[in-house]
């Protein structure tokens, strides 16, 4: 699966669209990004651009912007409302999916170095780049603003993470950060009062509300030695809120800012808002994303959500987010469609899953035209799916038994270990054929010079190990898959026993054309140590595969007898 990260620029440039879109057409120029929004602000001189893709091509793309930025933009010259200290002020970067926080710093550092060595701009680095403590705070940071840099840079308490500690007079100083992800949500209320909706979001926000002396409306606010307002902390951490009146739907919101989606999710924020206003006589009608969400936050809403009512987990993806979005009416307003509204279905390219999202007689008519894919690997991977699917049905059907009630969590362990053998199954049918297309294209390399001919015939033997491994990832997936169908053998629903008999059948089936596959693909490859480590592992396999296939056969035949 795709590592994506999101990068959130601010240019200090809100009134010229011809510098702006130069900019902008720095990151478009990048292949695997794609730019998401533009902002430009006339009154803060000021644009946010947010753009997401896999790392190092994120990376790419920020320093190109930045590098146009420096060219454009003179700070000089510049006026805004909102605090600033370079051409580009702040360039953080936020793993969406399938990178860790740590993954994300690293790729921070990278650019902020690049920044500093290339481009002779003075970069700190902030929040979870942050190389010293008092550097995590960007306000910290850019306490001066582009003024007081000149002298800023040159002391050693503030000498740059990166690049120059004398400043670059045309560029200023750019802050590289590394943050989480921030998702505006709005929640609805069946009240027009802003009064009303704002003691909720008082009650739930970090911050919470002033304490009073006495009466908790009237009463003088107390204050701490410092003379600062004391406060009475909200019950979500990670979030900001306030209530207001939206003139067009005539209801009252809880506008938040969930600052960390890991510590405070927004099926959590929906949640406790929804307690909080029950207590205060108001209810909650519905809620609504503004911008872009994570997958992961759609998945683990959808999750939580199906926990509540004892039911499984292991269903699809499609089905995870429809559950999140009637739980929190995130469609009361206006339609949530997921391809506009989740970041990973945005930026998803059309061919992404081309065979697997065809429908059954498609992918057929496609296996049965003269075009060599998608061939025996893809089919293998296919029908190992399929397997899968059913090992998966069984447990789904088994997690809603009458009487099994007490038992939901452990079949839905299972359907949720299916679910995800599934997606990757689905994954390598299409990998598969790109695996072939990656030898095609080696194969169309030039071999003019001695140079071109070595370069060619690198290129060819790694798109051939390549278009090995993934069969044998088919294999090793078509194996584990197994378990699901002998536990539902076993344990399952009786009346869908021989479903997991049949999803077996199919695994050791995908595992034998993969392992076909492996065998086929390696005859050009000249690295014979690696095929003899995995030709003996696909032996060993194909044998596992076979006992365990005549073994859940056995039992279900034994049940089928029985019953």
């Amino acid at each position: 699966m795709k590592k994506l990260i999101e990068c959130v620029p601010n240019f200090s440039e809100g009134n010229d669209m011809v510098v702006i879109e130069k900019i902008t057409q720095e990151i478009e120029n990048i292949e695997g990004v794609k730019l998401l929004d533009v902002d430009p602000g006339k009154a803060t001189n000021r644009t946010v651009v947010t753009f997401v893709g896999t790392p190092d091509e994120v990376v790419e793309a920020a320093f190109q912007a930045v590098k146009k930025a420096s060219e454009l933009i003179d700070m000089r010259k510049h006026q805004g409302a909102h605090p600033r200290m370079g051409a580009t002020d702040v360039c953080p970067l936020v793993p969406v999916s399938n990178i860790s926080m740590e993954e994300v710093v690293e790729y921070a550092h990278k650019l902020a170095k690049r920044i500093g060595e290339e481009l002779g701009i003075s970069v700190y680095c902030y929040e979870n780049a942050a190389m010293m403590p008092e550097r995590k705070n960007l306000a910290n940071c850019r306490s001066g603003e582009y003024e007081g840099m000149a002298e800023k840079v040159t002391t050693p308490e503030w000498k740059p993470d990166f690049g120059p500690d004398k400043l670059n007079h045309s560029a200023g100083v750019t802050a590289v950060g590394a943050r989480d992800f921030l998702v505006a949500y709005n929640i609805n209320l069946n009240t027009t009062s802003t009064r009303r909706a704002n003691a909720v979001a008082f009650d739930v926000r970090e911050k919470g509300r002033v304490k009073r002396e006495g009466n908790p409306l009237t009463g003088k606010i107390v204050k701490d030695e410092k003379g600062d307002p004391v406060h009475i902390p909200g019950t979500l951490k990670e979030v900001k809120a306030i209530g207001w009146f939206i003139e067009e739907y005539g209801i009252a919101q809880i506008s938040m800012n969930l600052t960390n989606i890991s510590v405070t999710p927004v099926h959590k924020a929906f949640d406790e808002v929804s307690d909080k206003a029950n207590k205060r006589g108001l209810r909650v009608t519905g809620s609504e994303l503004v911008g872009l969400v994570p997958l992961k936050a759609m998945l683990d809403a959808g999750k939580y959500f199906l926990a509540k009512q004892k039911r499984s987990l292991g269903v699809s993806e499609s089905e995870l987010i429809k559950i999140a979005v009637k739980s929190m009416g995130l469609d009361e307003l206006k339609p949530f469609n997921p391809k506009e509204k989740i970041i990973e279905y945005m930026i998803a390219g059309d061919d992404d899953k081309q065979l697997a999202n065809m429908s059954i007689e498609q992918f057929a008519d496609e296996t049965a035209s003269e075009s060599p894919a998608p061939g025996g690997g893809s089919v293998s991977a296919y029908v190992g799916a399929l397997g899968v699917s059913l090992g998966t049905m069984v447990a789904n059907l088994s997690s809603h038994k009458r009487g099994w009630d007490d038992r939901w969590e452990e079949y839905s362990k299972w359907a949720e270990k299916g679910q995800a053998l599934k997606e990757e199954l689905l994954f390598l049918v299409d990998e598969d054929t790109r695996s072939f297309n990656r030898i095609m294209e080696a194969f169309k390399l030039p071999k003019k010079t001695e140079e071109d001919k070595v370069a060619r015939q690198q290129a060819i033997q790694a798109a051939t190990k390549y278009a090995i491994e993934v069969p044998f990832r088919v294999m090793k997936k078509a194996y584990a898959s197994m378990e699901v169908m002998e536990i539902m053998a076993e344990k399952g629903l009786q009346s869908s026993a021989s479903d997991a008999a049949v999803g077996a059948l199919c695994a050791r089936m995908a595992l034998r054309g993969a392992f076909l596959n492996v065998k086929i693909n390696a005859a050009d490859l000249e690295d014979k140590a690696f095929y003899e480590k995995i030709h003996k592992e696909g032996l060993e396999l194909e044998e596992m595969a076979l006992e365990k296939e005549e073994a859940i056969v056995r039992m279900v035949e034994k049940t089928i007898a029985e019953s």
